[in-house]
């Protein structure tokens, strides 16, 4: 069952409505809530309003923002040469042309809807006094150390000491930030009070947030704290840090979110940092540093308060990996899988699985059938995690990780980060430009934003703002993919990404209804899969890619796979053309091999048609040639949040 079609299907994808109201044969309208039951059904014949649009109470079209940068305000974004504090941040993000650390004009194609500065929580506000010469951080020698790096401009190389120095916890004396300090507390309200200034509710939203930096021995297992909450509640605690009086185990997190909520009545999240970094530690089985099994509290306390995970960000992409998922086509994307943060331990294959979105979401299955609790039942977006105030990560705006890997000539070639020790070495060109996060929120506000993050309504992209739609149920037939509004059917039959669905009714298996709609100014569509994973009968995770939608008139070979979409990329130019692939893709697709007691999470993964990467904009602009290594073209993406299935008992 595949259909592709083109035409003005933007509402068509978006618009879900349901009426509040029930109309009378004259068109007179009451709310049926003020009669009983049934007087309403006898005076009032249940009928929609003839505007199929009236009393609609669902999403009706996805925001596009950044959960995860940073400004001047993170001690190594500074480092790196960020000039650009929170409110620079935030007029780009609206849209206004800005001046970038490198001296560069820069301007997004079209504005956010959303963003929330993330600085870093670990000694917020350090960067700009250390930049200033403030006396008593020049007489720590770590800080003198800094200062002259920074000064003499060896920036980049003092960032990577800095980091390495957060992680070896040697930030004691004056320059260690606290978070009783004025010196932090005045960072942090300058962070609120700079989102305050930039929210217009209703048509651009400034979250309130940061990250909290957990980063031991070089292992990432960060984490960005969002806020439901106005400054009146955010203003009413200090971040979580690491470095003391913090902690770098996340429990700790959980129970200062847990002390947030129940202080201020406020609500809080977090979304967990892409794990390709973690070395093997941001999903573990066996609870780091304790040599322990995760136990129920830890599953229980996971689910949460940790609902979303960045499934990729410009430090690569970490839905799955070519080890984990040798049968996926098209899991060798943009893969940074060398080592730890500061790269001071090389990758190990047996540290995969627990790095990666699709193996997390398969031993969550496992863990829920031993411990009663799924701690990896999350959602999916993407971000930037850009350190220059910058969310800019489009191919042909790519303003790169860090200030000092902003447009050049010979960023592609430079090392990002490097280990003399390790040996290890990312260059400029593995960096990726991406992504960001899109949220089916009822309306462009920070409580309906929060909300659908909360229920996880969500799903990444790697950077093209295509529209996507996941609906799963028991009760979608092929004919509902011919509708011009399959959210109408998809909320009024199923349930939307992120959501649950099962045991299922005797006789029968789960349907999905997709749809997908490419950037207004984006290349077209070349497929939209679904990926199963499943728990079997011994206790084994399987995993399964699905083609149930493409473009053209392809057919699928005896290997279940579908021939490639084909290319127009014009590397030398730096161009493509939408001559082929599909504007919109829409199907209603049935699990073919369903097992009614095996538990199972199905989420979407579109692909557009293959366009020009970064690197090749990079060459065409700058008249320079790439190594022969450098991926020159790609295929940008969507991953939805899961809708996951359980079987009965």
């Amino acid at each position: 069952m595949r259909s592709s079609f083109c035409g003005a299907a933007l509402a068509g994808i978006l618009v879900a409505a349901l009426p509040h109201q029930a109309w009378a044969e004259d068109g007179a309208t009451t709310d049926i809530g003020t009669l009983d039951q049934g007087a309403a059904e006898k005076l009032y014949p249940a009928k929609r309003p003839y505007s199929p649009y009236a009393g609609r109470n669902f999403p009706t079209r996805p925001l596009f923002g950044d959960t995860h940068l940073h400004t001047s305000f993170s001690m190594d974004a500074g480092a790196f040469g960020a000039r650009l504090g929170p409110r620079d941040a935030y007029r780009f993000a609206k849209g206004e042309e800005v001046t970038a650390s490198s001296g560069q004009p820069a301007k997004l194609s079209r504005p956010l809807d959303f963003l929330v500065v993330t600085d870093h929580s670990d000694n917020m506000g350090f960067f700009p006094d250390l930049l200033a010469g403030k006396p008593e951080l020049l007489a720590d020698p770590l800080g003198r150390k800094w200062y002259d790096m920074v000064q003499s401009g060896k920036g980049a190389e003092a960032a990577i000491d800095i980091i390495t120095s957060f992680g070896a916890g040697k930030f004691k004396g004056p320059i260690l930030y606290s978070p009783d300090s004025s010196a932090y507390r005045s960072a942090w309200q300058e962070t609120i009070d700079a989102a305050e200034d930039a929210n217009d509710p209703g048509r651009f939203t400034a979250v309130i947030g940061y990250e909290w930096t957990s980063n031991t021995s070089g292992n990432n297992l960060h984490r960005n704290i969002i806020f439901r909450d106005n400054a009146d509640k955010a203003s009413q605690v200090v971040p979580y840090t690491v470095l003391p009086p913090g902690s770098d185990n996340p429990r700790d997190l959980w129970k200062w979110m847990a002390a947030y909520e129940e202080k201020t009545g406020g609500k809080v999240l977090a979304i967990a940092h892409n794990g390709n970094l973690s070395n093997g530690r941001m999903f573990p089985i066996i609870e780091p540093g304790t040599e322990k099994p995760i136990d129920r509290e830890y599953a229980e306390t996971r689910a949460k308060w940790e609902r979303l995970y960045e499934a990729t960000q410009i430090k690569g992409d970490s839905e799955t990996n070519p080890f984990l998922s040798p049968n996926d086509e098209f899991a060798n994307f943009e893969r940074w899988d060398k080592g730890n943060l500061d790269l001071t331990v090389a990758k190990k294959p047996e540290m995969l699985e627990f790095e990666y979105a699709r193996s997390a979401l398969k031993n969550g299955l496992k863990l829920e059938a031993k411990l009663g609790v799924n701690p990896y039942k999350f959602g999916m977006v993407g971000s930037t995690d850009a350190h220059t105030g910058l969310a800019a990560i489009e191919e042909d705006n790519f303003f790169g990780k860090t200030a000092s890997s902003e447009p050049s000539p010979g960023r592609a070639e430079h090392p990002f980060v490097s280990n003399k020790t390790s040996g290890l070495t990312i260059l400029g060109w593995e960096t990726t430009a991406s992504g960001y996060a899109a949220v089916w929120a009822t309306e462009n506000t920070r409580k309906a934003i929060f909300d659908a993050m909360e229920r996880r309504e969500t799903y990444a992209t790697t950077g093209p703002r295509m529209l996507v739609r996941l609906f799963g149920g028991f009760d979608f037939v092929e004919a509902d993919a011919n509708t011009r509004s399959p959210a109408l059917v998809g909320y009024t039959k199923g349930v939307p990404m992120g959501g649950d669905i099962g045991p299922a009714p005797a006789g029968k298996a789960p349907t999905f209804m997709v749809a997908a709609l490419k950037d207004p100014i984006g290349a077209n569509l070349d497929r939209y899969q679904i990926i199963k994973g499943w728990l079997d009968a011994a206790g084994e995770v399987h995993e399964k890619v699905y083609d149930v939608a493409w473009s053209g008139d392809r057919k699928l070979g005896a290997d279940g796979k579908l021939p490639p979409v084909g290319d127009t990329v014009d590397v030398t130019n730096a161009t493509w053309t939408n001559t082929i692939g599909a504007p919109e893709l829409i199907s209603v697709w049935t699990d073919p091999d369903f097992d009614p007691a095996q538990r199972a999470f199905y989420y979407g993964r579109v692909l557009e048609i293959p366009t020009p990467r970064w690197t090749a904009y990079d060459a065409k602009y700058f008249g320079i040639k790439m190594p022969p290594e450098v991926p020159m073209k790609m295929q940008e993406r969507a991953y939805t949040s899961p809708i996951w299935y359980t079987p009965a008992g």
